[in-house]
């Protein structure tokens, strides 16, 4: 067994405490971040105002997703979480860029006639 799979065997009834205590107490701690930040902003005379938001809201997605348990569609921040087991990805519908050759410009697709001169 490796290093990181010890670990995470040995975490693993830590994180379903958090999570339970997350749970439980979600108001009180979205309460304290509200509270942390307003004191934290206050001190800096607001000069970080965006940033300090900006981080308590992502301390609250966190704590959310933690109390939730996350469910297989997508996660607080609106994005599909990578595929694990038994999930695949969608099929890629972007068009990619042509090759490029050695000197930087672009190669026509294998079944364009030749350009021109």
């Amino acid at each position: 067994m490796g290093l990181l799979h010890n670990v995470k065997a040995k975490l693993g009834p830590a994180k379903s405490k958090v999570s339970d205590l997350a749970q439980r107490h979600e108001d009180k701690i979205q309460h304290g971040l509200d509270k942390a930040a307003h004191v934290v902003d206050k001190r800096t005379k607001g000069k970080y105002s965006d940033r300090i938001h900006s981080g308590t809201d992502k301390a609250k997605s966190a704590m959310d997703r933690l109390a939730h348990k996350g469910g297989s569609g997508p996660d607080a921040s609106g994005t599909t979480p990578p595929p694990g087991p038994g999930r695949t990805m969608p099929p890629d519908t972007g068009r990619t860029a042509p090759p490029r050759d050695a000197g930087g410009t672009s190669t026509p697709p294998p079944d364009a006639p030749p350009p021109t001169s």
